[in-house]
């Protein structure tokens, strides 16, 4: 497969997921914003630093351009190529939600917990905290899709109690009808050789 129609079939792959938290809410309305991070440019190669086999450490995002009514945010980051389960999920990667309508930025090393500053929340597939791509070496590189969506109200959803995915799941549910705007960045990744 030519990495022109990959590419495109990634980013179809991250509609159909990102339908699940829009196909409540009516089409009209919703805002497509800007999410970029300093650490890498859109489609390209996520850094060493923030992968499980650098140190391991969330990236510096920025956002611009949001709706007016965005009370909080939810980043969703999840690896399209690696496919879970049944294969209708993927790896989840981080969530955070909860996060203050009147943000726009996550610094860099967000701190492992819970619980975070102003009341955010976060998880991963293995703990809440961020965990870094980490595809093999020996296949293709995988896109690790970088979702922010603007609510209009705050994501109540406890970070403990459930499993990651049941939790990922309560908080889809959640924003069912509450998304406003969504905000994508892309990183690609693949393990260095040995």
């Amino acid at each position: 497969m030519s990495g022109r129609v990959r590419w495109m079939a990634v980013l179809a792959a991250a509609v159909v997921l990102c339908a699940r938290a829009v196909d409540a809410q009516p089409r009209a309305g919703l805002t497509a914003f800007t999410l970029t991070s300093p650490a890498f440019a859109d489609g390209e190669v996520i850094p060493m630093r923030h992968a499980q086999a650098g140190r391991d450490v969330s990236p510096p995002l920025a956002w611009s351009n949001v709706p007016d009514s965005t009370r909080s945010f939810v980043l969703l980051v999840h690896d399209v190529d690696a496919a879970i389960g049944d294969g209708t999920d993927d790896l989840l990667h981080w969530m955070v939600w909860n996060i203050p309508g009147s943000a726009r930025a996550l610094a860099e090393g967000v701190p492992q917990g819970a619980l975070l500053d102003g009341g955010m929340r976060q998880i991963s597939a293995s703990g809440p905290y961020y965990r870094g791509p980490a595809a093999a070496s020996t296949g293709p590189m995988h896109h690790y899709v970088f979702e922010l969506y603007a609510l209009d109200v705050p994501i109540t959803v406890a970070p403990i109690g459930l499993s990651p995915a049941g939790t990922r799941a309560a908080v889809m549910a959640a924003m069912a009808g509450h998304v406003r705007g969504k905000g994508v960045l892309v990183g690609r990744y693949r393990r260095p050789a040995p």
